[in-house]
């Protein structure tokens, strides 16, 4: 085993050589294991316990070995204890998703504060393995059976190649010691339902069940290569990134065989499930939008805007008083008095003070709102101007209006209103400027 390891650590991972790397260490074989391998190498490594205090005196016990694991190993050790049944409810989560959250977290906590350059985790092919069949219940694409990687960002999972099996005779040749966790003996989760019940059944039927497995998995990564080679060149062709995330050409996407499928590669990053839905998108009307956790993802006439879910409308009115100089909440706009009119831009305006009422507001627009835009005759409602500006939901929401006495004087950074414009009569010039 220290041998296939040395020669798996070597070619997989050559970068780790003088590197801090910090042992996710549950007290458990495979983590126990992981640990005395690395420290058997002469790796620079510390270990992490969490304590999510879910099982009681087998939690602090636990704890307690993982204490005493360090010391035996003369290497340092960070532990964390977590009330996760608090967080989960706090949060509206499962068990399991909680103390994921928490360890993570905390995890990237330390590694950032004492400059740990990888984190490193103990899954093998058999956890891959039940991965694997969870997504395949569970219905899933080509991404969902790829299994987990060897390397995400600092995160490294050096046993993945190697079975539980390979990792147990180590640890009996050694006579290591390590904690059971009760939990894992009921098959109340998917997961363990799996591993107690189902893998070792498929292993009976086919003793070769792993390797044959861990071929798969070679075959279905390369397919996935292909995969994003490909979708690189559909990006580059039906993909524009926006000021506020990305807009996805409809017409020349349909244009592409297996639009579907296309659309659920773009996607699928950004944590959207609803499939169905987000096909209907691609012939709905303008303004119908689907979420994900993270994003959502809207019509806007021939595209679908991408965006983050970071919008929160703001419905609070601001105030701006003749003498101001400037606010920077909610935008940054710059006020000034001057002589005559000079530059000209969207992001500058030219108002006559005699024609504004004092204090003036500034609001988001709303359903209702109308101006009598410059340079033109009569009124228009701003829902038809932003039509015609063919403007997007999303840049709707960003829109800030300047108004006197509820009439609009501007629609920031956009146009003005004829009303309060600069004449030759003009005596004082108020010039706002957006930053």
């Amino acid at each position: 085993m220290i041998t296939n390891f040395k020669n798996h650590i070597s070619n997989t991972f050559p970068a780790l050589k003088g590197k801090k790397i910090l042992i996710a260490c549950s007290g458990g074989l495979d983590s126990v294991v992981l640990s005395r391998l690395f420290k058997e190498l002469n790796y620079d490594i510390s270990l992490a316990h969490c304590n999510f205090s879910l099982r009681g005196k087998e939690s602090d016990e636990d704890e307690k070995f993982v204490i005493l694991l360090a010391d035996k190993l003369s290497i340092p050790i960070f532990n964390k204890k977590f009330n996760t049944k608090a967080y989960k409810i706090k949060h509206k989560l499962s068990t399991q998703v909680a103390a994921r959250q928490l360890r993570y977290q905390w995890f990237d906590e330390v590694c950032t504060e004492y400059s740990f350059d990888y984190l490193a985790t103990a899954h093998h092919l058999d956890d891959d393995l039940e991965t694997f069949l969870i997504n395949l219940s569970r219905g899933t694409g080509l991404r969902g059976l790829i299994g987990i990687p060897l390397i995400n960002d600092k995160i490294i999972r050096p046993f993945l190649n190697f079975p539980r099996a390979d990792i147990l005779q180590y640890a009996k040749e050694k006579n290591s010691s390590w904690r059971e966790d009760s939990s894992n003996q009921t098959s109340d989760y998917l997961r363990n339902e799996l591993r107690i019940e189902v893998i070792p059944r498929l292993k009976e039927v086919n003793h070769n069940l792993l390797n044959g497995f861990h071929q798969t998995q070679k075959y279905l990564n390369d397919s996935m290569a292909l995969v994003n080679d490909y979708m690189a060149l559909v990006k580059n062709l039906v993909v524009n990134e926006t000021e506020d995330g990305f807009e996805i050409d409809v017409l020349k996407l349909q244009d592409l065989p297996n639009t579907n499928a296309l659309l659920y590669e773009l996607l699928a990053p950004f944590g959207f499930t609803a499939w169905d839905d987000i096909s209907d998108l691609l012939t709905a009307q303008s303004g119908k939008q689907i979420f994900s956790e993270s994003h959502r993802i809207l019509k806007n006439r021939k595209s679908l805007l991408l965006v983050e879910n970071n919008f929160v409308h703001n419905e609070q009115t601001y105030t701006i008083k003749e003498s101001d100089t400037g606010i920077d909440i909610p935008i940054n706009l710059k006020i000034e008095h001057v002589d005559k009119t000079s530059d000209y831009s969207p992001s500058i305006v030219y108002l006559d003070v005699q024609k504004l009422n004092f204090p003036l507001q500034l609001r988001k627009w709303r359903e209702g709102d109308s101006f009598h835009p410059f340079g033109m005759k009569g009124k228009k409602k701003l829902s038809k101007f932003f039509k015609d500006e063919k403007l997007s939901l999303v840049a709707k929401e960003k829109t800030w209006v300047l108004t006197s006495e509820n009439h609009i004087v501007w629609i920031i950074g956009m146009r003005s209103d004829h009303r309060f414009k600069v004449e030759n009569q003009t005596k004082k010039i108020l010039k706002i400027t957006v930053l």
